[in-house]
């Protein structure tokens, strides 16, 4: 059985999400949940990242693009991943997008005190204020450039999509979009509502 570490609230989200349109068994440990479950993550991930992902052979993945396209792989009946070799290319290509663009800037806007040699208030405001504004930027950018893969209504959902769905849930991005690309919120909104993943969604932002 598969083991996905995370918590609420968190890039796991899309991994649980992945793993329910596989439609495989699964085990989702909350780290947040006790002190054992933190400890057992630091010993498959020495970094403590979460999502980290136990294989049934004992293995481990992380990195949430990593995970998204091992499942894409070993499923290919989810439809995570296109079956057509041009199609799949630039939906992992999207997916590296989100991470190394998206991804990275939320970690500095939670966390600037570690990309600063001396992390005083106004020094980490900055970085703060000037990552956010590349954050949004880059959604914008994503919006423009990906639409052509994204989910439309009438097919499954992707590893793109779930991994959007995410992301964009941080650091004010849902909102800068609802003005500056309504279309790509409302496409957003689409998954969010999709039986499969509603729940999910609820189970980590509840109400």
């Amino acid at each position: 059985m598969y083991q996905l570490y995370g918590h609420q609230n968190s890039g796991a989200a899309a991994v649980e999400a992945a793993l329910e349109l596989c439609e495989i068994a699964y085990r989702f440990i909350d780290v947040e949940a006790s002190t054992e479950a933190a400890q057992a993550l630091e010993k498959l991930n020495p970094l403590k990242q979460i999502p980290t992902l136990q294989l049934p052979d004992g293995s481990i993945l992380s990195e949430s693009a990593a995970i998204l396209i091992h499942l894409g792989l070993t499923f290919p009946r989810s439809k995570l991943l296109p079956y057509e070799a041009a199609k799949r290319d630039q939906v992992i290509r999207g997916l590296a997008y989100i991470v190394s663009n998206c991804y990275a800037a939320i970690g500095i806007i939670d966390y600037p005190e570690r990309w600063l040699a001396e992390a005083d208030e106004s020094s980490r405001q900055n970085l703060i204020a000037g990552a956010r504004t590349r954050l949004h930027w880059s959604w914008e950018v994503f919006a423009d450039e990906f639409s052509a893969e994204l989910y439309l209504g009438d097919e499954k959902p992707g590893a793109l999509d779930v991994l959007a769905a995410v992301v964009t849930r941080w650091a004010g991005s849902r909102e800068h979009l609802r003005s500056t690309r309504p279309g790509f919120f409302a496409w957003l909104e689409r998954i969010d509502r999709h039986p499969t993943l509603a729940p999910v969604f609820a189970r980590h932002w509840p109400g």
